[in-house]
This record gives C-alpha cells, structure tokens and sequence, in this order.
C-alpha cells in the first residue's frame, strides 16, 4: 500500500467543504471527515464526497463498551468509507468487537486504525492530567501493540513515533500521522508535530494535513507540495 496524503476537512458545513474540494480540479484527495462535519452534515455527506471520487477517511473515534462499538462500526461500515478509527485506549476487547462489527457479509471492510495519544498531548499533560506515568513512547508502543493483536490495521501517531511502531509491529502496520507541518509554518495547537518530508524519512504510511493546505492562499498548491515532499 502506498504512502498518500489526506486532507482534513475541517469545516462547519457542507457548504464550505464542498466550496474547497471545488478547487481540485484535477485531483481528487484522499480525505477525513472528522466530528465537526460529519456531526453538521451526517452521512449524507459522506456519501456525496465519495460520489465525486474522492477516498476517505471517517474520524469518529469510537470509545465506548464494546457492544456498542461493535453495533455502531456496523453502521459505519455501509458509508463505504475507505478508513475509520477507535481510541485504543478502549481496551483489546473494544478494538476485537470493532473489527466484528467493521466487517461486512462478504468479509471485507474498510482500514481501522487506532489513535494512540492525541498529538495535542504532550507527555506532560498524560502524566499530569491523565495519571499515566510510563513515558509516551512506552504508552503509544503498547497501545499499538494492542492495536495489532486486536486484528486492526494500523494505528493513528505523531510521525515522530511511526518508525518505532513499524519496529514494534511489523512494516505492514500501517502509521497514519496527523501533527503535520511546514517547515515554514505555524505549529498550532500542536506539541508533537514534524514536516512532510521528515514524516516521509521517519516512516509515515499516511500524513494528516489540515490548516496548512485548507488555510493556504492557494489551497491546491499547498496540497501539491505535501504530495511532493512525502510521496513522490
């Protein structure tokens, strides 16, 4: 599987989203419909994104007791997203009945990944706030650990750990990494972050790319020069 690059639609409503995929002209991303849209526009707007082409990546992050998750994955599954993901920190239990419910008649089902620890969490902030005390690096190994003997498919890091993981878990575990930033841009609300091309050079499988491209000047342009430095 190739290394591609997702833009997060980070937007209140349709309108607005369906206004920025309109500048790709030529292209059709990959991309994620995260809480804020889906949550304004629900699945219809998941289906409307895929009609014109484009793959997806549905960010819910289930965490929840595992019955529901796995009746809720159910649900998910008949979007014909490409990808969706849970909190690992929901136990192997939870991940197990996600792959169950995930999977359709036929035994086939779209990419599910787990999110480690959010990017916006520094290690700090776990030890302090959330009373976990091993270092994250330890923490996101055994999440991703989990994650693998769960049956999922990969896991959702910061890209400064996906090489670890691959070490952790085998090349084919896929590292989807948002934290994503240029060299010359601003860092935002994010602690763990690193570039494209490093993200390439680290190991990344899939990067994350949100208000770098969707607040660009030129929207497109941004997106060619992450697919530049990470992919080709």
């Amino acid at each position: 599987m190739g290394k591609d690059v997702i833009i997060a639609l980070d937007f209140k409503n349709g309108a607005e989203t369906m206004n920025f995929l309109e500048k790709f002209k030529d292209e059709r991303p990959f991309v994620k419909i995260g809480m804020e849209l889906f949550y304004a526009e629900g699945a219809p707007m998941v289906r409307k994104i895929k009609e014109r082409g484009h793959k997806i990546f549905l960010d819910l992050k289930l965490h929840d007791i595992p019955n529901t998750v796995q009746k809720a994955m159910a649900v998910l599954s008949g979007l014909d997203a490409d990808m969706t993901n849970l909190h690992a920190a929901g136990t192997k239990e939870m991940m197990e009945a996600a792959v169950k419910g995930l999977t359709r008649a036929d035994g086939t089902r779209p990419i599910l990944i787990a999110v480690t620890q959010l990017t916006s969490t520094s290690e700090e902030r776990m030890k302090n706030e959330l009373l976990i005390n091993a270092p994250m690096e330890e923490v996101v190994m055994k999440y991703a650990k989990n994650a693998c003997e769960a049956g999922l498919d990969g896991v959702v890091c910061s890209p400064i750990e996906a090489g670890k993981v691959h070490e952790t878990c085998g090349k084919g575990f896929l590292t989807v990494t948002p934290g994503i930033r240029f060299a010359d841009g601003d860092t935002g609300d994010q602690v763990r972050v690193t570039t494209p091309a490093k993200a390439k050079e680290i190991g990344s499988d899939y990067i994350v790319v949100g208000r770098p491209i969707t607040e660009a000047d030129d929207p497109v342009a941004a997106y060619r020069r992450c697919v530049n430095d990470f992919v080709d």
